[in-house]
This record gives C-alpha cells, sequence and structure tokens, in this order.
C-alpha cells in the first residue's frame, strides 16, 4: 500500500493569488473535456540526482527540431517579414530576461495544460542538467487565476507566448454559444492591457465551425484570438487522452480506463469512432510552435479507432499487466494509450507481489516479462542491476514516455513518487526479504533511498534500450528542498 504525505507546493515563479472568483460553465484545457485543479507550482531546472541522466545533454533541443522537421499539416510559412516572430516589446522583454521566454498556459489545471507544463518543466530541466538557464518562465493560470484581473494582468506582462487551452465545451447551448468567445475576449483584452502581442497557441477543435452552438463558440473564439496581432497558431485537435485524463466527463478513453480499474462494466455505442491523439502529443505540437515559430493551422494526425475495439485493447492491457506481462509496446501509440491505463491505477496497487518458487534449491522469481518492441532494437528492453550505499537516493528523475521498473532484492528501501508539478507524494516501502516490484508512471518523478543499514540490491527493467540521444529523463527532486 502506498502511504501519501503531503509537502509544501514549490514557491510560485510568479505570484498569483488564488482568490476565489465565481465562473460560469468550466474554464479548464477544454480540447477534450478534462479539468483538474492542480496548485501554482515552480518550474525551474533541478541538478541531477539520478543514475541515468547521462547524455540527457541537448536532447529536448535535438528532439524538439526533429518533430519540427516532420511536423504534421502545416498551413502558412514560419515568421517572415511581415510575421514577426515576437513583437518589438517582447523581444525587449526576452533580452533583458537572458533570452529566456515567458510563457502562459491558460487552463493550466486541465490535462493538456498540464502535459504542457510538463513538457516546458523537462526542457527547463534539461537545461539545468547541461549548467544553461532555463530557457522558458512559464506562468500557469488556472480558472481562478484567469478570471482575476491583477493576477492575468501580472501573468501577460512580458509574454512571450501564451497557449490557450482554456474553453467550455458542458454548458447550457445559450451560455455555451458566447463563452468561449468571452474567454478569448479577456485574453486579448489583457494582452492589448499588458501591451504585448505573444504568439498565441490556440487549441482548437476539429468540430470548430460546425453549425451547433459548439463549434459556432470555437470559430468566433479563434477569430478574436487573431485579432491580437501576434503569431497565431491554429492547433486543431480530436479527442485527446492521455495520463491525468477525467474519466465519465467527455472522455471516452478514460471512461473506459476507469472502469477497467473498478470492475464497471461500460455501455459501448457499437457503431461508435473517435479519433484519439495523446495529449502528450499535442502539447508538443503546442511548444514546437513556439520555439520553431509555427504559425497557421496545425492538425495533429490522430488515430481513428472504432470504440469497440479501444475497449477491447484496453481490456488486453489490462488482462497482461494484470497477469505480470507487459503488453507488446512497439507501437508508439499502444504505448501512449498502456501509458495513460496504467496511471490511471496510481497510488493503489503497489508494490506488487511476485510468486515465489521456493525448494530445497532456493528460490526462483520471475521480475519482469513482455513488453517487447521497445526502442533500440531492445526488443524486450533493458534490465540493470545497482548496488546503493546506506542514506543514498537514487532516481529523481522523469519520463515523458519510459515504462520503468524497480525492483528490490536485497537489502531495505523506500520508494518515493510524485506527480510532476504537484506536491503530494506516495511512499511505498519494500524489501528484498519478500521482492515485489513498483512501475513508475509517466510523467511522475520518482526515487529509491537505502533505508536499511547494508547495501542494498536493485533491479531496474526499461522496456526500451537506453539512448544517450534520446534518454527520456529528467532531473526532478522528488523532495522538495
Amino acid at each position: 500500500m502506498a502511504e501519501t504525505i503531503s509537502q509544501k507546493p514549490h514557491a510560485a515563479e510568479i505570484a498569483i493569488n488564488d482568490r476565489t472568483i465565481a465562473v460560469k460553465g468550466d474554464l479548464d484545457s477544454e480540447a477534450s473535456g478534462e479539468a483538474l485543479r492542480v496548485p501554482h507550482d515552480k518550474v525551474t531546472g533541478t541538478s541531477p540526482a539520478g543514475h541515468t541522466l547521462a547524455g540527457l545533454a541537448g536532447s529536448a533541443a535535438g528532439s524538439a527540431r526533429r518533430r519540427s522537421r516532420r511536423s504534421a499539416r502545416l498551413t502558412g510559412a514560419g515568421p517572415g517579414p511581415d510575421k514577426p516572430r515576437a513583437s518589438e516589446r517582447g523581444e525587449r522583454t526576452e533580452a533583458a530576461m537572458g533570452g529566456q521566454k515567458k510563457i502562459v498556459i491558460t487552463g493550466a489545471a486541465g490535462l493538456l495544460g498540464w502535459h504542457a507544463a510538463v513538457r516546458v518543466h523537462a526542457q527547463n530541466c534539461a537545461a539545468g542538467f547541461r549548467g544553461d538557464p532555463a530557457p522558458f518562465r512559464m506562468v500557469r493560470l488556472d480558472r481562478t487565476a484567469f478570471n482575476d484581473d491583477a493576477a492575468l494582468a501580472e501573468a501577460l506582462a512580458g509574454a512571450g507566448a501564451v497557449l490557450h487551452f482554456a474553453g467550455v465545451n458542458r454548458a447550457n447551448p445559450e451560455d455555451l454559444e458566447a463563452m468561449n468567445p468571452g474567454i478569448a475576449q479577456r485574453l486579448a483584452a489583457g494582452c492589448h492591457a499588458a501591451g504585448v502581442t505573444p504568439h498565441v497557441v490556440y487549441a482548437n477543435t476539429i468540430h470548430a465551425g460546425a453549425d451547433n452552438p459548439y463549434g459556432r463558440s470555437k470559430a468566433r473564439a479563434g477569430e478574436i484570438l487573431t485579432g491580437i496581432g501576434g503569431p497565431y497558431t491554429d492547433l486543431v485537435l480530436p479527442h485527446v487522452f492521455g495520463e491525468g485524463a477525467r474519466p465519465h466527463y467527455n472522455n471516452v478513453t478514460a471512461t473506459l480506463v476507469d472502469a477497467l480499474h473498478t470492475g464497471a462494466t461500460p455501455e459501448l455505442n457499437p457503431e461508435g469512432r473517435v479519433r484519439l491523439l495523446h495529449a502528450g502529443a499535442a502539447a508538443q505540437a503546442a511548444l514546437d510552435a513556439v520555439t520553431c515559430g509555427g504559425t497557421g493551422r496545425i492538425e495533429p494526425e490522430p488515430r481513428p479507432v472504432p470504440v469497440p475495439d479501444l475497449w477491447e485493447k484496453l481490456q488486453g492491457f489490462h488482462a497482461s499487466y494484470e497477469g505480470g506481462v507487459y503488453p507488446d509496446l512497439s507501437d508508439p501509440f499502444d504505448l501512449a494509450l498502456f501509458n495513460s491505463y496504467r496511471a490511471a491505477g496510481y497510488p493503489n496497487g503497489w508494490p506488487r507481489p511476485l510468486t515465489l518458487n521456493t525448494d530445497a534449491r532456493g528460490t526462483l522469481f520471475e521480475a519482469a516479462k513482455g513488453g517487447g518492441g521497445g526502442g533500440g532494437g531492445g526488443g524486450g528492453g533493458q534490465t540493470f542491476l545497482s548496488w546503493t550505499k546506506p542514506g543514498i537516493t537514487r532516481g529523481d528523475h522523469f519520463h515523458l514516455g519510459k515504462v520503468e521498473r524497480f525492483l528490490v532484492v536485497q537489502g531495505e528501501a523506500v520508494i518515493r513518487i510524485r506527480r510532476v508539478l504537484h506536491a503530494d507524494v506516495w511512499e511505498y516501502r519494500v524489501t528484498g526479504e519478500a521482492p515485489a516490484p513498483v512501475d513508475m508512471p509517466t510523467l511522475h518523478t520518482h526515487s529509491i533511498e537505502n533505508v536499511g543499514d547494508g547495501p542494498l540490491l536493485t533491479m531496474f527493467w526499461t522496456h526500451e534500450i537506453f539512448d544517450p540521444a534520446r534518454p527520456d529523463t529528467y532531473a526532478d527532486a522528488v523532495l522538495a528542498a
């Protein structure tokens, strides 16, 4: 069982007063209807404390460049003489900040907002590991802060980019048609008052322009945002799923995952189809647009899936994983879906006892099975062992896509896990006397501390072979300093 401990959230990068203001509807990252409240945490680069961070230098920037070269459906060239990369005021502001770009994320308490914030944080962490200044200064606005005039003004002052994920998709039809344009108008007025014309990336929807209140609402909001005057990216999104999604709230994937974890039987539309995109891919597309100057319409490629097939695939994940076998993770879509499925089960269910086969010769147990198709031609991933001295902590990092297992085979340890940019920490006490693994959910920073009197022997397994060019490992201390 996990023990949850609370620590104070990291100090805010920019003080945003959390004053309660009544709002109508659901003003949070609205692209797929999720809304998760988070504190205003600090986002900074952190010195490395882990043991698998070799080669991290340059990885985030390199990955961004590679993704840019294969960007999806980009309409409109990058900034040119008639499309400035930033306003003159914005350029002066960034110069004064030593080249650091200030990014504001609206709808930060929602699914897409959190995934985007984690990726901004990851790039800051990568820079910190290299000893470079953090490339971004991030301000996350939840519904309260967005509706607070002073907080909004402070957030937008000097902003070089706004990832606009705030929106409403559930309200009575009369209100819904006016609410998304109203949110966009508030952002536009705030930018005008702050004297900034930031690069705005708008989380739009494939339903924009449809002849219904929601479609007209989203289309009109986009028209308002283009009037802010800076670079503009229309990020057109399908059904978004991912770690942290809210079930029973306009998200079929999260609802089906929840049914598996709770033992419920969902009602399926046999003719239903969804076009799925992982929230990480959507968030990365937004961040790439800002860092690479992409403007115009961007429509990331979704995966069309019949709803019954989606349920069948998730059932297969569940049966395999509960049986101690990782499913085939060779397809990046399946990897993202599997990570979303397993993240929804935490913090319960860990450590997971293993079957020990004991006879006169000793004891045998299986530590990790399956997961074929890992990167680097690994097929079954990578396993390594480490000795850790008493009182020493390893890890203190997180992954965006890597599946990782910790298994203590000798000694006593505490494994700690914290959702990135959140405060609560889950603790799991483990011992080599009763081997029981703990898997690390993606987008959660984690560590293992030797709390025994002797050396600690731990097995670490990942679904892919470590690639120094793409380490997917970001230093971030689990426990606040």
